[in-house]
């Protein structure tokens, strides 16, 4: 399941606990709509995760929608997630406050900063 735009597209993945979006492009006032389209109709589920690992740019308009879809997953129970957003939306997250009220965290298959990279041969 998913919504496109030229510049931005999401897929959304609907399992029993959770709803996983993934957004991919630049969320500015242009496709913004896509965003809160998908979040929006997004099935309630204890967990919405939002993965912004393929966001390059976040403007004002996709914080506003990403706060909106926030308040309206607390008040049907549920909790919002953002995960692995890419260094330039998490500065603007980190600007907004936004990383205050909504958490953030690396997905599992990730390596945080602090762990090295291992390949298997």
């Amino acid at each position: 399941m998913g919504e496109r735009s030229d510049r931005f597209h999401v897929q959304v993945s609907v399992a029993e606990h959770g709803v996983d979006v993934r957004a991919i492009g630049e969320v500015d006032i242009a496709t913004v709509g896509v965003l809160r389209s998908a979040l929006w109709s997004a099935p309630a589920r204890p967990v919405l995760r939002l993965d912004l690992s393929g966001v390059r740019l976040l403007s004002a308009a996709g914080v506003r929608a990403i706060f909106a879809a926030h308040l309206r997953i607390r008040a049907q129970g549920g909790e919002l997630v953002l995960v692995d957003p890419d260094p330039v939306v998490t500065r603007v997250l980190r600007v907004t406050g936004l990383h205050r009220v909504i958490p953030m965290v690396e997905s599992a298959g990730r390596p945080t900063p602090s762990q090295p990279l291992v390949l298997a041969a």
